[in-house]
């Protein structure tokens, strides 16, 4: 049946003329009179020609095969290593689908198709690159020669319905009590900083504590493919990285954009996530009249973030690590730790408090934490102590 539907899809790009701007109605009714067509040749059952029609549209118009596992509201992840190995993540685990490109060259086509709709380009002299779909879901691809046994794609799907707090305290991954605190945190304008592995829903947990950022304010958002779904601040700029390209175009980094969101007049940026130098941008944004921003970064602990933090500052100046540190007890009020649980599931491990300098050390103080209960229950704790908390 392969062999099939790769005829007919030759046979209908021959009935069609690409060279016109093409309805999705004149493609259906093209492959519509192909499967008739082909079908007086050789008998097909009508389910089979139903589904070869959807199938041939997908190939055409949609990204092939994908577009079955992207309508799956329960798969959250798509991993496509070479052609004949697609992998899919549904309730926290990993499933071999039985579906597979029919060659490279269609895969190849697909993946050009997801760079193009992010202005995206992608080949072997440039064999990286981050794009998004148009959901909002967010594409890691790697081609060959970077990528040994074929091309290498990685889907991370967004929710169509973004998750609010109170569907995260539902679903377990935030106490109520944590809840409260975090939405007089943002709305005390504290600088809040989210950390995890990855996977371990940062993004979403961003997405949710916008949600409380008050519909008056000016916000902007930096990221390196757009992600977040911002949907309760009419005063809203998204800005986006944009890599160099072999037109001419010169590349616009996270710092670039982070410093001209400062010439913007913004009353928060958020910055999706910091991977390298543009840390140090951050830091100032916040430390110069941006309270309540946000952002996210890589790592186990909020320890380790720390750590990071001033590894990514040093990789863009040569300033001295105590200097460092005053920059970051002074720029982040907050710092937010997820963690991906076993049964694939999402949640708050800890919620610490920046408490300062204290003998060249930055002094973290958890007020939230996770502690198991006595039938084996994840709970997060409140530890008392918060300097931010709204008591009563």
């Amino acid at each position: 049946m392969r062999e099939v539907a790769e005829e007919i899809r030759k046979r209908t790009l021959e009935r069609l003329d690409l060279s016109d701007e093409l309805t999705d109605e004149q493609v259906l009714t093209a492959i519509e009179q192909t499967v008739l067509a082909y079908g007086r040749e050789h008998y097909l059952p009508l389910s089979e020609k139903i589904r070869l029609k959807e199938e041939i549209f997908h190939g055409i118009r949609g990204l092939d095969i994908l577009e079955e596992l992207l309508a799956d509201d329960s798969v959250t992840e798509i991993m496509i290593n070479g052609h004949e190995h697609i992998f899919y993540e549904k309730r926290g685990q990993l499933y071999l689908w039985e579906k597979q490109f029919s060659s490279e060259e269609r895969l190849r086509d697909v993946i050009q198709k997801m760079a193009a709709e992010a202005n995206r380009v992608v080949n072997e002299a440039s064999p990286i690159a981050d794009t998004r779909l148009l959901d909002g879901s967010r594409v890691n691809i790697v081609l060959p020669p970077a990528s040994l046994d074929g091309p290498a794609v990685t889907i991370r799907k967004f929710s169509k319905v973004p998750y609010t707090m109170d569907r995260l305290v539902e679903l377990g991954a935030v106490t109520e009590d944590a809840r409260e605190y975090l939405e007089h945190a943002v709305q005390q304008k504290r600088n809040i900083f989210i950390s995890g592995g990855t996977g371990s829903g940062k993004t979403t947990f961003l997405n949710a504590l916008s949600a409380y950022i008050p519909e008056t304010e000016r916000v902007i958002t930096i990221e390196d493919a757009a992600e977040l779904q911002i949907r309760t601040i009419p005063n809203l700029v998204r800005l986006e990285v944009r890599k160099a390209n072999t037109e001419g175009c010169s590349a616009v980094s996270v710092r670039d954009l982070i410093k001209t969101a400062l010439r913007m007049r913004p009353s928060r940026i958020i910055v999706g996530e910091v991977r390298g130098a543009e840390a140090l941008d951050m830091l100032q944004a916040m430390n110069t009249g941006h309270e309540g921003s946000l952002s996210t970064g890589h790592a186990n602990s909020a320890e380790d973030m720390l750590s990071r933090l001033e590894t990514m500052v040093l990789q863009g100046s040569d300033i001295p690590l105590y200097a460092i540190r005053k920059q970051i007890a002074s720029a982040i009020d907050v710092f937010i730790q997820l963690y991906r649980r076993g049964d694939g599931s999402r949640g708050v491990l800890q919620i610490c408090e920046n408490d300062g300098l204290s003998d060249g050390e930055i002094v973290l103080r958890p007020v939230f934490e996770e502690a198991k209960e006595a039938d084996a229950k994840a709970v997060l704790r409140y530890l008392g102590g918060s300097r931010f908390r709204k008591e009563g």
